[in-house]
């Protein structure tokens, strides 16, 4: 299974302050063993909110609104997508992490083509094949 683990924003990453070299270290010697262990698909932090848009839909219209966004509570600071067997497992990983000082993580399974059942139809389930297959290429090196 696929599980996304969104890191929260602290008021400290919202303000821009960027990790210490310790905990870049840290980071670094943990994302290490989640490769080696086959566990991290992708991982990244993200820039503040100040440096972002949000966009909403709603009536036919859609709305931009430039960052910082509200409660930092709600929002995300960076994130992973690992492969694991199951949820237990991601936990198990994450209580390895090197997070401390209050820093919240959440955990998300991703929906996998099984999840939409019916809806899904085999011309559908193509479409999203091939899509998935073009991206891959896309990210391939020249």
């Amino acid at each position: 299974m696929r599980i996304m683990v969104f890191v929260k924003a602290s008021p400290e990453s919202e303000a821009g302050v960027m990790p210490t070299e310790e905990m870049l270290a840290a980071m670094g010697k943990f994302n290490e063993e989640l490769v080696k262990a086959g566990v991290m698909l992708a991982g990244e932090g993200l820039h503040p909110s100040s440096r972002g848009k949000r966009i909403t839909f709603a009536d036919g219209k859609t709305t931009i609104m430039d960052g910082p966004f509200g409660e930092t509570k709600e929002l995300i600071a960076g994130f992973w997508l690992w492969q694991v067997r199951s949820m237990d497992e991601a936990v198990e990983w994450l209580k390895r992490s090197p997070f401390d000082g209050g820093a919240v993580v959440e955990l998300r399974p991703v929906f996998e083509a099984e999840d939409f059942g019916e809806a899904l139809t085999p011309e559908l389930r193509a479409q999203e094949d091939r899509l998935r297959a073009e991206v891959e290429r896309q990210q391939r090196p020249a």
